[in-house]
């Protein structure tokens, strides 16, 4: 691949892979690594890619082995998010929103795998429950049972509250 293909295909990507990031990780700096780091290793390893999933797929998984071993390396301590600084317009709103938005991530947070990578992959990441279905190496109809069951848990979970 040309460096204008690359080009092109970083173009094309580049938002997908740091939504993915930004989902995996809830913190902006990290994603942004991710994502740079991906681009780095496709783009060096281009050879080792088979065509056998579309392009996305193919970084998504890489981005979600890199975080896996960001993970390790840091002992599984996920960062810290920094709150928004106070005094915006509509304050009220913003506090409601956020505290719909954090019970929501505690609920994320406490399903169990592979419920919650899915739904995150779905909603946040935007994917396909093909790609998603690849990014696991199961087949598309499970990505939709899976992610089916996982909305499932999210409003059983959210309802207990």
């Amino acid at each position: 691949m040309d460096s204008e293909a690359c080009e092109k295909l970083y173009d094309a990507c580049y938002m997908r892979v740091f939504s993915y990031a930004m989902t995996l990780s809830g913190d902006r700096d990290l994603a942004e690594e991710l994502a740079q780091e991906t681009f780095f290793r496709a783009f060096s390893r281009l050879d080792s890619y088979r065509g056998e999933a579309d392009e996305v797929t193919w970084l998504c998984a890489i981005t979600k082995n890199l975080f896996a071993d960001e993970m390790r390396r840091r002992g599984r301590t996920g960062p810290i998010p920094e709150d928004a600084a106070a005094g915006e317009p509509g304050m009220d709103q913003t506090v409601a929103d956020r505290d719909d938005s954090f019970r929501i991530h505690l609920a994320l947070h406490a399903m169990e795998e592979p419920y919650r990578e899915v739904f995150e992959l779905r909603v946040f990441g935007e994917l396909s429950f093909r790609q998603i279905g690849r990014i696991f190496s199961k087949t598309e109809n499970w990505a939709r049972v899976t992610y089916h069951r996982a909305r499932i848990k999210l409003r059983e979970r959210m309802e207990e509250e």
